[in-house]
């Protein structure tokens, strides 16, 4: 199946005192590939709790969408993510908000994981603090090699506490807490290296390197992506025992699908399958 990826971030419908431009972009019209563009440029497309809303309706909508089978999120402008929005933090400045805004935002980064179709973050610039955790909720990662990473809280005396949920899931411990501890930026050779993110190649070449990771995977029956997706992260939260039986259940009801079963199939019988 052919896939590419767009040739810019959707046209921004015009922004006024009365109709601001909305904060994701979406795009559902290359290949069976959803695009979602956060979309608030001038401030590094920070997570405010209306691009939040808006993402994670983008994301329940999609989830239910059998016709899509992969999702990139990308950001508009000068940077991917630049974490939480700060401002907006510090204008309400009370325990009961700060627990519903941090809640909101796990819920988002949950959803990424729970949804069936692989979710792939297409990085450029900084990726810092919620942003990088953002990348790491992702199932994939394609960097520009010119991208850089930090959870950078701990500069501002705020330790990236729910940052470092996806970030430890990702990197070694001791990486992961270097980044924490010292809030120091990593380049994206780097974050290859510690496998925060898949691939990094250079600015001009990272929509095609996105399309040709994603033809691959499209490529592939659309329920076993999803079951496997699905088995991969409850697994990872279980003892070897239990996780074996999952895998095997899973495995089990995998073999009894369409696609299973002309797949194997065409292999014994030497020809490409017909899914």
């Amino acid at each position: 199946m052919a896939v590419r990826a767009p040739d810019s971030a959707p046209a921004v419908p015009v922004e006024s005192a009365v109709q601001p431009a909305p904060p994701v972009l979406e795009r559902i019209d290359v290949g069976p590939v959803a695009w979602l563009w956060m979309n608030r440029p001038r401030a590094y497309n920070a997570l405010s709790e209306s691009l939040l809303d808006a993402l994670q309706d983008a994301l329940d909508r999609i989830a239910a969408d059998p016709s899509v089978r992969a999702v990139v999120i990308a950001g508009r402008g000068p940077a991917f993510c630049a974490g939480h929005d700060l401002r907006e933090m510090r204008a309400e400045p009370s325990l009961d908000y700060y627990r519903r805004l941090f809640a909101q935002c796990s819920r988002t980064m949950a959803s990424i994981q729970k949804m069936p179709q692989p979710v792939i973050a297409r990085v450029h610039g900084i990726a810092t603090a919620a942003g990088c955790q953002l990348v790491a909720a992702c199932d994939l990662a394609v960097a520009a090699d010119d991208s850089r990473f930090a959870v950078s809280g701990v500069n501002l005396g705020l330790f990236c506490s729910t940052p470092s949920v996806a970030l430890s899931r990702n990197l070694s411990r001791k990486a992961a807490m270097r980044m924490l501890l010292t809030g120091d930026f990593i380049d994206a050779r780097e974050a290859v290296a510690q496998g925060l993110v898949n691939e990094a190649v250079p600015a001009a070449a990272l929509d095609d390197a996105l399309a040709a990771l994603l033809a691959r995977i499209v490529a592939k029956p659309r329920e076993a992506i999803a079951a496997g997706k699905g088995l991969f992260y409850r697994q990872l939260e279980m003892g070897t025992e239990a996780a074996y039986q999952l895998a095997g259940q899973t495995m089990a009801c995998n073999m009894m699908e369409a696609s299973a079963l002309e797949g194997v199939q065409a292999f014994l019988e030497k020809r490409p399958p017909n899914w």
